[in-house]
């Protein structure tokens, strides 16, 4: 049996709310870059879900996964013309798995969350303020400004249900600096 049927996505109404999450993100994210339409459309990215993931872009764990492909316009073979590309892949299990397992936690500003953290992370690899292929202490250390950034940016936005995630990271970044400190 095929890995990715073994667990658990999205149902379509939760698609419907992930779908929604990931539109204000978007928009939080670019206005907090203070990014331009044709600005933000520069970057190249796109955010998948489970039902749309290769087995090698699923991960047991994190929420999401950015990785990162080299793409080419098909009518050219020059070097110059490559360009990154990110997919968001969001880790439904990995999501529905936590919503089940922390009371309070709900869907809509949960997603909203991990979205806008994996954008922010876009927007620093595409403004080359983080290297993609960086070390693995260096990669903890952006993990901690890129959690405060979102929490900069989803505090400006009065959101139902949010305070219980801000909660949520806030143990989760207490264990991630006790991991530093080993």
């Amino acid at each position: 049996m095929d890995a990715t049927k073994a667990l658990r996505g999205f149902s379509k109404d939760d698609l419907i709310v992930v779908s929604k999450a990931v539109v204000m993100a978007e928009e939080l994210t670019s206005n907090a870059y203070k990014m331009s339409f044709a600005e933000w459309r520069r970057r190249r990215y796109d955010v998948k879900t489970l039902a749309d993931l290769s087995p090698e872009e699923i991960v047991h764990g994190p929420f999401a996964q950015i990785i990162r492909y080299v793409g080419s316009r098909a009518e050219t073979s020059l070097g110059s013309s490559r360009y990154d590309f990110y997919k968001i892949g969001l880790q439904d299990h990995s999501i529905l798995s936590t919503l089940n397992e922390v009371p309070g936690l709900r869907l809509f500003p949960f997603s909203l969350y991990i979205v806008t953290h994996e954008l922010i992370h876009v927007i620093r690899f595409t403004k080359f303020l983080q290297a993609f292929d960086a070390s693995m202490e260096d990669k903890m250390e952006e993990e901690a400004r890129v959690h405060e950034r979102t929490t900069a940016i989803l505090k400006t936005a009065p959101i139902d249900g949010m305070e219980a995630v801000f909660e949520f990271y806030r143990a989760w970044q207490g264990s991630l600096d006790r991991l530093k400190d080993v």
